[in-house]
This record gives C-alpha cells, structure tokens and sequence, in this order.
C-alpha cells in the first residue's frame, strides 16, 4: 500500500472540516487498464470494480487484499447495489444493464429502448422505490476498447429510469451529450446527472446538471450545478451534508451544495469514479486509470443500498 503525498488543495476553510489533513491519499492496486464503477458490500468489508478493457471484476478485501470477483465481465463499467443488496451492472458489452442473482446467474433489466438496443449502459444508481436509474453514452461502442464496435441505434444518449418489476423502460433526460456518473441526493428529491461531452469535443459540455424529481419520477427544473475542470466529470457521490465530491482530471473536488469548489483531492492519475465506504461510510474509494485509491475523510457518504 503506497501513500500519496500532498494529498489536498483547499480552496475554502471548510474543506478541513471535511478532511483529515493528516489522513494521506493510499494506493491500494494498481493492475489495471481503466479501473471504474466502484461499489462497497459492508457486510463483506469489500470494495468491488470494474477493469473495463481487461473484462473483469476484481475486488480488494480489508486485511485481504485483491482477487478477481468475475472474469469475462462483458466489459462492465458502473455498478451499484440494489435495496436487496444485489450487484447491478451496466455492461458495454451486452449493452445491456443487470442484476446479479444470490445464485451467480443474471436478470436483465434493460437491454432496449423502442425495440431498438441500448448504447452501451455506463452508470447506475438505485432509488428507494426499486427503480433503476441509468446514463447511456456510446462511449462502449466507440471503438473495440471498451466494448464491442457499432453503430448507435438510439437517436440519442439518454438517462433511463427502469422497473425491474414491470419491465417498463422510459426516458428521464434526453437532451445530454453524453451523460455519464448520477447520483439521488438523501432524499430522492433531486438527481445529479454528469455531462462529459468535452471528452470527445473540446467545446463539449463539462458540467454536473441536477434536476427536481417528482412523485411520477419524472425529472424537472434542470440547471447547471457546476462545471468541472480540469477534464470532464465522470463518476461522484454525495456526502451527508449534500457536498457533492466528483471526479475530474487530476483529482476529486468537493462541491458544496450551492455548487461552488470547496477543494480538492490530488490524485496523480485520470479520476473517473468514486464511492464512500468501510463501516461508517468515511472513506472515499477512487478509481483513476489503472489505480485505486483511498482516503478517510472526516464526514461520511449518504447512505446507499
């Protein structure tokens, strides 16, 4: 376990109430090609992610350390856990989203839109209601590199919200570039929703938008959040004071709840997601390019699945 030094910049006094200052940066594997989708299991003491281009699973365990949790993964990217404690993950390979079963076998959950194939599913969040929520850039079908080769078939690069007990499917969002990381807020009362067009366009969109949610879960009153930068945001998560920590080119920032940089984490490689974790949800686990890392902060993530 490697520390990384000179692990903060703070832009606003109270980003030390949310850090340990002494508390240094820790690399916990660096195996990868393009580590993403990082999700906790408590009940495990165990962080599992994706290594995209390499098809896998792996999982790092305290005291353990890491193994392969699933080889041939389909190029899976983001995962999460529903209310049952169930891994769902968005694979750019089956352009498709899916829920593990307690037996290792697969349910899909969304593999079309119209009768025409998904994109290729690249994060996932869960609401309270069972619903799943998903973003559907093409970034898997770009290239043989993360996925497999193709031709869009969607109109667009939509965020889903999906019933895994009716089947249902319907569009929440349609006009993003290219949606990426989401996350509820502790109340389900507003989505946060990156847009990471500036990753393929230099005038691309480079933001986080956050919207209203309604009873019908349907999504209103977008504005803009933030706008990120170095780079584009990828994957973030909220803590419980509704700061929003995303990733960015260099590091993770600290958003406060109105938007503006509290500070920022230093990560000396490509960021692109991120969860709370260990048992009182105050470490940060980050997935950048090859490397996973990990940090104690001193306030913790809002409580997930």
């Amino acid at each position: 376990m490697a520390l990384v030094g000179d692990s903060y910049e703070y832009y606003d006094k109270r980003f030390y109430d949310l850090t340990v200052p002494i508390a240094e940066v820790e690399e916990l594997y660096d195996g990868c090609r393009w580590a993403e989708g990082p999700v906790w299991f408590n009940e495990h003491a165990t962080l599992v992610w994706s290594d995209i281009p390499n098809q896998r699973l792996l999982r790092w365990t305290e005291g353990v350390g890491v193994s392969v949790f699933r080889s041939r993964s389909n190029f899976a990217n983001g995962n999460t856990r529903d209310r049952q404690g169930r891994l769902i993950s968005c694979e750019h390979g089956g352009r498709r989203v899916t829920r593990t079963e307690p037996d290792g076998s697969f349910t899909v959950i969304a593999d079309s839109y119209g009768g025409k194939r998904l994109n290729s599913p690249n994060d996932v969040v869960v609401k309270s209601d069972g619903t799943i929520w998903f973003t559907d850039p093409n970034y898997g079908i770009m290239s043989d590199y993360e996925g497999y080769k193709a031709e869009m078939e969607q109109s667009g690069c939509y965020v889903f919200c999906a019933d895994p007990e009716t089947g249902d499917v319907k569009v929440v969002a349609d006009d993003f570039v290219k949606p990426n990381g989401l996350c509820f807020n502790a109340d389900e009362s507003r989505l946060y929703v990156a847009d990471s067009g500036r990753s393929h366009d230099p005038d691309g969109p480079h933001h986080i938008r956050v919207f209203d949610v309604t009873d019908a879960n349907v999504l209103a009153n977008s504005r803009i959040f933030c706008d990120v930068d170095p780079g584009v945001p990828d994957g973030f998560r909220l803590d419980v004071d509704e700061n929003v920590w995303t990733s960015c080119q260099d590091g993770v920032i600290c958003f406060d709840r109105r938007g503006a940089a509290l500070g920022k984490i230093r990560i000396p490689t490509m960021v692109a997601n991120l969860t709370f974790g260990g048992p009182k949800r105050n470490r940060l686990f980050i997935t950048a390019t090859k490397s996973v890392f990990a940090v104690y902060l001193a306030t913790t993530g809002i409580q997930t699945p």
